[in-house]
């Protein structure tokens, strides 16, 4: 039990982090985000366009859905890592 800790101790390094960065949770999770935050500014500061919408501003609303929802994908992506095993060496016998 000792050597699997261990072994999930040493992957934790800069292998694990540049890992866990390239995770898709959080690709997805930053495109999202990045998607809100163009919605967002442009329902804040662009034109509504109510008319077309029936009333509400959906470049804001659409705008801040997607920044909760990549928001959950960073935090799952950064609250349970993936850690990759540790490479296992062949010993030729």
């Amino acid at each position: 039990m000792s050597s699997e800790s261990n072994t999930a101790k040493t992957n934790k390094g800069f292998l694990g982090t540049l890992l866990s960065l390239f995770d898709i949770r959080n690709v997805i999770g930053s495109l999202l985000a990045i998607y809100g935050i163009i919605l967002l500014l442009m329902g804040l500061f662009g034109d509504p366009e109510v008319d077309k919408t029936g009333g509400p501003n959906a470049n804001l609303w659409a705008g801040i859905v997607l920044l909760v929802i990549g928001a959950v994908f960073i935090a799952w992506g950064v609250l349970r890592p993936v850690v990759p095993d540790a490479p296992h060496l062949s010993k030729e016998e």
